[in-house]
C-alpha cells in the first residue's frame, strides 16, 4: 500500500510531534507499505521519511523543483517526482496513494486535508483518510468541523476519516479499512 502522509516540514517542531512521525515512517517500512510524501527532509514529513528509511522502507518524494529555496529535499528517497505547482503536486499524491495521513503541519496541511477530503466527500477517491491527533494537535479543528456539522453547513452523510493519537491506531484504522475492502 502506498500511503501518503502530510505533515509540516518545520525545523520547530517539538520532538513529541516528530519522535512519532519517526515511529510512524519505522512501521510503514515494517509493514511493507511505501510512504508518499512531500519530499522533504526536516520536520514531520523528514522524521517519517527517516523512520521508513532507517528501517529499509522505500518513499515517494512528490515536488516542484523551487520547493528547496524553502525547505531542504530529502536525498534518500526510492523514487522522487518533480511537478510544476503545488496543485499538481496534490494531484500526484492521490495518483499515487492508497491511503492519506494527515499528521500535524500548518497552511500547507490544512489545504491538503481539505482538499483530499473533499474530493472523497465529492466520490473522487475512496480512500481511507486518518487525522493523525498526536497530543490533541487537531482537537480544536475537530470541534471546528463538528460545530459546522451541527449548524447545518456539512452534509455528513458517511464517516469521511478516522482518527488516530499514535502510530498503532493508524495501523488498526488501515488494517480494518483493508478487512472491509476484501
Amino acid at each position: 500500500m502506498n500511503i501518503c502522509l502530510y505533515g509540516s516540514g518545520s525545523r520547530k517542531i517539538d520532538k513529541i510531534y516528530t519522535d512519532e512521525a519517526y515511529t510512524l515512517g519505522g512501521m510503514i517500512a515494517e509493514n511493507n507499505h511505501r510512504l508518499v510524501f512531500g519530499g522533504g527532509d526536516t520536520g514531520m514529513m523528514g522524521a517519517c521519511a527517516k523512520g521508513v528509511h532507517d528501517n529499509g522502507g522505500k518513499s515517494i518524494g512528490i515536488a516542484p523543483e523551487w520547493i528547496g529555496e524553502f525547505e531542504p529535499l530529502c536525498k534518500d528517497c526510492s523514487e522522487f517526482i518533480y511537478v510544476n505547482s503545488m496543485d499538481e503536486r496534490k494531484q500526484e499524491f492521490l495518483n499515487n496513494s492508497d491511503a492519506f495521513i494527515i499528521s500535524p503541519g500548518g497552511i500547507g496541511t490544512l489545504d491538503e486535508f481539505f482538499e483530499i477530503i473533499t474530493l472523497k466527500k465529492l466520490k473522487r477517491h475512496d480512500c481511507p483518510i486518518i487525522i493523525f491527533n498526536i497530543n490533541h494537535f487537531y482537537d480544536t479543528m475537530l470541534k471546528m468541523i463538528d460545530e459546522m456539522d451541527e449548524k447545518g453547513f456539512l452534509y455528513k452523510a458517511e464517516q469521511l476519516y478516522d482518527i488516530a493519537t499514535n502510530s498503532d491506531e493508524i495501523f488498526e484504522h488501515l488494517n480494518s479499512d483493508n478487512d472491509d475492502k476484501q
